[in-house]
Parts: C-alpha cells; structure tokens; sequence
C-alpha cells in the first residue's frame, strides 16, 4: 500500500435469504466473523463473533439477526471495522453458517440466499452459494493485514460440511483447493 491507498478499512457484510415454506420449520443462517493472530493465523481463532457476541474491543458486532429470513432487503448484517482492528489481528475470516435444529439442512434447502460485502456504497464481492449448495457451512472473505493501516480482501466460496460449533473452530484452516 502507499500513502494515498490506505486498503480496506471498514466493510459491511449481508446475508439474505427467502422464508420458508408454510408448514416448513423456520431456516436460519448466520454470520461469523473469526479473528487470527499473527504467530497463528491459520490456527485456531482469537475469538469468534456470530448472533450472540461481539469483539471484546467492539470492531466487529452484528446490526441485524434474523432466525427466519422474514426481514426486508438483508436478512443480517454485520460490520467489520477493519481499520481499528488490534494490529496482533492479521487475518479475518467471514462465513455463513445454517442452523441444523430442528432438521439437517444445506445450502440446497435454503430459498435464494445470496451475500453482500461492501465497503461504503463499494460492493467488493457478492455471491449466491451456487458452488457450495451441498454444505451447511461456508467461508466467503478472508481480510489480511497487509500494513498497520491497510488489510487487503481474498474473495472465494468455500463449502464445509460441520455443525456450527466445529466450524468456527475449523473455518479459517488452510483448505487444499
């Protein structure tokens, strides 16, 4: 980065998706953001964010939930603050995860979902789940710190197959393309 390229500095990512049928069981997904230190960043996270947390410093927290898909336009949104990040946090990874209760389910039940990542009115990637509609879990953006004032985005979909639990423990592993 030089002077005037600064990176990504703070994104919005968005997630939506169709309700389910009348007498279906209610389909949820949801957003997880895991943070990376830089002495491990393909390990284990530093801490994870999803529906019911948010980072201890308040960098990356989650403006909207939805357990159904009812809401207008995004469904969930999360906001990542990049720039104010501690600079130990090299690498971010964002996924989605579908809820299993009460039934199992992937991306192939789930009615026309679709994510956004933006940075202000600057839509940087955006995606359908059309390569991983197998899984029940997938990873869509990975942020690097490439300065202490610039992260840079690798944009890719990548279907896992765990519950909710195993991965966001797993999601930010080197996978073997």
């Amino acid at each position: 980065m030089n002077g005037l390229n600064k990176g990504i500095r703070k994104v919005e990512m968005a997630l939506k998706w169709d309700p389910s049928p009348a007498g279906q069981p209610p389909t949820d997904l949801d957003i997880v953001a895991a943070t990376y230190v830089e002495g491990d960043p393909n390990g284990a996270p530093a801490y994870v964010v999803h529906f019911d947390s948010r980072s201890p410093d308040g960098t990356i927290y989650l403006n909207r939930d939805s357990k159904d898909g009812k809401g207008f336009g995004w469904d969930e949104v999360m906001t990542l603050e990049l720039d104010r990040l501690d600079a130990r946090y090299t690498r971010v990874v964002v996924g989605v995860v579908l809820q299993q209760h009460p039934a199992h389910r992937t991306f192939v039940s789930v009615i026309n979902p679709a994510f956004r990542i933006r940075e202000g009115y600057n839509v940087l990637d955006e995606d359908d789940f059309g390569s991983v509609l197998g899984a029940t879990a997938a990873t869509v953006a990975e942020f690097v710190r490439e300065t202490s004032d610039g992260w840079s985005l690798h944009t890719g979909v990548q279907g896992f197959e765990d519950d909710p639990a195993t991965f966001s423990r797993v999601m930010g592993r080197l996978r073997s393309s």
